[in-house]
């Protein structure tokens, strides 16, 4: 068994190879790490959930293995510099700094690194700006909260020279990813049809009146992009999932893990495409609306088709359903595949699979042992630090492209939820085919001084 230090195999920046353009790193950016000696500073950016555990915990864990140092901390809410500071300190030994305002960070010539954990509606515009101040970028899924965003983050990636890694870390799972390589090698012959399923049973977060922001969130921030609206509690920590103007959805919020893997075991690598029509039907069950404040739908059931005739069929379960995890399931001309960490292959109507998973978690070989999802984000964030040394975006688990392509498709089926029909798409220009309503949900009225810019 190999020790959880040796497992992320550790690299460092040789003196000899820090030249300009030769690290991957933009003018900004490369001046920065002059003075950094061998070692890479990040900030983590969202302290509450995601960021304030998963990405603080990975980035901790590499300070010795990567030299990797977690300088500073950010988030719009105060009340979470104390524990997470003490938290970084006690594993590192390092006191980070604490920001409420990112753009602070962004101008720290001392930063090499982001990693995002905050809202849908931000992710878009914080990888932007950090882009512009030659940072590289980590960023949740799904990576935008929009289309338009989405190749504006790509551009900015590539004009920057910066590396952008898109939170999509469940499709490098050792079962996820041999089921992929044996799909694209024609294990059930031509895949023509993929489904997926994301299950989260959610209750009612009931309903509240506007207030006043606690004294610790600076709200105006929070806001950013979104239309200006009174504060309500119900409508900020995790609860702007369910809120179009900062969310979207459970679709968007866990099912973009789904969304990849299924579009992934569909087409092989670096065959990116957007599909050619998109239906969604659904709403929302078994909550009272006089009682619940929430706008995107529990229950969503989808239907996207490509140019080459393939299906991606998508549904959402927010509600009461039998025992069936979310999962992934492709059907091929010659047998079927069900998905995930443990899957199995069956030949036609054979009833016993003729192919089964050979990696699993139990061989991934941590000791001590880690936690699926934890497991998971230490391989993803390490994958980030990386990339950021070859200065090879295509080294990168989930380059911003990949990243693109998969958000997408919940937007998509966001959009034909929202207008009730069927809509075609064309992917070259990614634009609806003359539908110009349709095509008003590709972005957004953005709230100065917040603007995701046309020329990035």
């Amino acid at each position: 068994m190999t020790k959880r230090r040796d497992f992320i195999k550790k690299s460092a920046i040789a003196t000899a190879g820090i030249v300009s353009g030769g690290m991957g790193f933009s003018a900004k950016s490369y001046a920065s790490i002059i003075g950094a000696n061998e070692r890479i500073n990040i900030a983590v950016i969202g302290l509450r959930s995601q960021g304030g555990f998963a990405h603080l915990n990975s980035y901790c864990s590499m300070k010795d293995s990567k030299n990797v140092w977690l300088t500073t901390l950010c988030d719009v809410d105060e009340q979470f510099f104390a524990p997470r500071a003490k938290t970084v300190q006690e594993k590192t030994g390092i006191k980070p700094k604490a920001e409420w305002d990112m753009r602070k960070v962004f101008d720290n010539k001392e930063i090499h690194a982001v990693s995002l954990a905050i809202p849908n509606h931000w992710h878009a515009l914080a990888t932007i700006w950090a882009c512009q101040a030659g940072k590289h970028v980590y960023v949740e899924k799904p990576a935008c909260h929009n289309i338009f965003e989405g190749r504006k983050m790509i551009e900015a990636s590539r004009k920057y020279n910066v590396r952008v890694q898109v939170g999509f870390q469940f499709q490098r799972r050792p079962g996820n990813a041999e089921a992929t390589k044996f799909l694209h090698d024609g294990g059930i012959g031509e895949v023509y049809m993929a489904r997926a399923l994301c299950y989260k049973q959610r209750d009612s977060f009931g309903i509240a009146k506007d207030s006043t922001p606690p004294a610790t969130l600076h709200y105006d921030m929070w806001l950013g992009p979104a239309p200006w609206r009174p504060y309500n509690e119900k409508r900020s920590h995790y609860n702007w999932h369910w809120f179009w103007d900062t969310g979207n959805g459970d679709t968007g919020n866990s099912g973009p893990h789904q969304f990849d893997i299924a579009r992934r075991g569909l087409f092989k690598f670096n065959e990116n495409e957007h599909p050619v029509s998109v239906y969604s039907a659904g709403g929302i069950y078994g909550i009272d609306p006089k009682e619940c404040a929430q706008e995107t739908p529990n229950t969503l059931s989808c239907i996207f088709k490509y140019s080459d005739g393939k299906i991606l069929e998508f549904e959402t379960r927010g509600r009461y359903t039998n025992a069936e995890p979310s999962s992934t399931m492709w059907y091929g001309t010659e047998g079927y595949f069900l998905g995930g960490e443990n899957w199995k292959a069956f030949r036609h109507n054979e009833k016993v699979p003729f192919a089964k998973a050979t990696k699993t978690f139990q061989a991934r070989g941590f000791d001590p042992p880690l936690p699926p999802y934890v497991a998971d984000n230490d391989d993803h964030c390490a994958n980030f630090i990386d990339a950021i040394r070859s200065g090879n975006n295509e080294t990168l688990h989930c380059d911003i492209i990949d990243g693109f392509y998969s958000s997408a498709l919940p937007h998509l089926a966001n959009i034909s939820y929202r207008l009730g029909r069927e809509l075609k798409f064309n992917g070259a220009t990614e634009k609806f085919i003359n539908d110009p309503e349709a095509d008003t949900f590709l972005t957004r009225n953005y709230r100065k001084p917040y603007v995701a810019p046309e020329e990035v």
